[in-house]
């Protein structure tokens, strides 16, 4: 698999089971997710889907371009149950060649400008 930007031969293993549950959760965005969309990834200089299936899960966001993974983790991850699914979860994505970048509710609501930076890291300087 190259790194190349403009390939266009990666497919993400996909679960169509998922595709009612990501438009439900598309419709119901958290705070967060919405602050997120709305002030900074739905005008990104790159396109970012919202909800996505990927393999048997459904991230918050995802840029093919970039092969990131935006999570915006609320309560229920900070669980030890939570933790470990997540870890094992960006493990299985990890897998694929994605990077995962997480923020919790609290970092995109009180450090926005923190938040969008990390994700601008994600841009190559020169990109392809």
């Amino acid at each position: 698999m190259t790194n190349n930007l403009n390939s266009s031969d990666f497919h993400l293993p996909y679960n169509p089971k998922l595709v009612e549950r990501a438009k439900e959760l598309r419709k119901n965005m958290t705070p967060a997710e919405k602050k997120l969309w709305c002030e900074y990834l739905r005008g990104f200089q790159f396109r970012v889907l919202r909800q996505r299936p990927i393999d048997n899960f459904i991230v918050d966001f995802y840029c093919p371009t970039l092969q990131v993974v935006i999570e915006v983790d609320g309560d229920s991850h900070f669980t030890d149950e939570g933790q470990e699914y997540d870890l094992e979860r960006t493990r299985i994505l990890e897998g694929y060649g994605l990077k995962i970048i997480r923020f919790t509710n609290s970092q995109v609501l009180n450090q926005f400008d923190s938040v969008c930076e990390q994700i601008q890291g994600f841009i190559p300087s020169n990109p392809l």
